[in-house]
């Protein structure tokens, strides 16, 4: 295949329309449901998956979820509802605050950070970042927590692989609690809930189990981000949300996809990840991409090891059967 710089590019008023089309047939032939509730995160994803909803059975039956906690970066809230109003669909805020609290309190995670960085405390706000320019230099994949203080200096602690799995199972706890809201409201309505996980972060891993990745249908999962982007632009996203920072908005203190996963810049990710998957030669993937071949392969390295160490997310329960 030739790998060129239009290796991304879609049809994106074709692609609405297949999209549409599979929503509408999950919706009343497969599930033989009412609607569709979206979970509106004020990222891109979601905004391109609830006006493609719309298209499919209509904003009368479309309806969106807008779920912050405590932590949540007020911006998402506010693009969430600009979005939900103007495709004019129903919605509804529920602060999961309450819900995240009765699994594992606040309190707790704080107790625990203070033992990582003592100065912390709940005025502090944090987030987890990695080394993020893999292209520039190789680099280990150790994760760093970053504690912003109320003077505005920062203290970082090197996490130990044990520190990392208990800070991001606290955050977990949140991208979990919004589903149960999701499905109470979809079980409710007589819906579906529908996924947002995009095809890079399906094949690499940057989603949660039974929480984002817990759906009934993922209609982008086979769009890369970027092509996410140019279906936003076909859909009249506001270009609020298509210009906003990819982020998780699990940790206090604001953090990008990009620090805290995938260490590539977007306008690189895609592509490479594209020549990835395709088996484009390095060689050929650093010429188009005008990036050094050890760039490359360092990040054909990194796609492979994030693949396998997430494998199980994208598999069924193990069973006899």
């Amino acid at each position: 295949m030739k790998f060129n710089l239009d290796v991304l590019k879609i049809d994106s008023a074709e692609e609405a329309k297949k999209i549409a089309d599979f929503v509408f047939n999950q919706v009343y032939k497969k599930y033989r449901r009412g609607g569709v509730v979206v979970g509106l995160s004020g990222g891109v994803d979601s905004a391109v998956m609830a006006a493609i909803a719309v298209r499919a059975v209509g904003k009368e039956k479309v309806f969106g979820l807008i779920l912050p906690d405590r932590e949540s970066n007020p911006v998402s809230r506010e693009y969430a509802l600009l979005h939900a109003r103007a495709l004019d669909i129903e919605n509804r805020e529920v602060d999961i605050t309450p819900t995240v609290n009765s699994v594992k309190p606040y309190g707790s995670r704080d107790e625990y950070l203070r033992k990582l960085v003592p100065e912390y405390s709940s005025a502090c706000k944090y987030n987890i970042i990695l080394p993020a320019d893999l292209l520039e230099r190789e680099a280990y994949n150790f994760y760093v927590l970053q504690v912003h203080l109320p003077d505005g200096t920062i203290r970082k602690k090197r996490l130990s692989p044990e520190s990392f799995r208990m800070i991001t199972a606290f955050a977990s706890i949140k991208i979990r609690s919004r589903m149960i809201h999701l499905y109470w409201e979809a079980e409710c309505r007589n819906l579906i809930v529908a996924g947002t996980t995009n095809h890079t972060e399906l094949i690499l891993g940057d989603f949660c189990k039974y929480g984002d990745g817990g759906t009934d249908i993922e209609a982008l999962s086979h769009l890369y981000k970027n092509q996410v982007y140019q279906l936003a632009d076909h859909l009249d996203v506001p270009r609020e949300i298509v210009n906003r920072t990819p982020s998780p908005d699990t940790f206090s203190l604001p953090v990008s996809d990009q620090e805290f996963y995938f260490r590539i810049p977007f306008d690189k990710l895609d592509f490479l990840l594209f020549a990835w998957e395709n088996k484009v030669s390095s060689i050929e993937s650093a010429r188009v991409l005008a990036l050094s071949v050890d760039a490359v392969n360092r990040a054909f390295k990194d796609f492979a090891a994030k693949k396998q160490a997430t494998e199980h997310l994208r598999e069924m329960p193990g069973t006899l059967a």
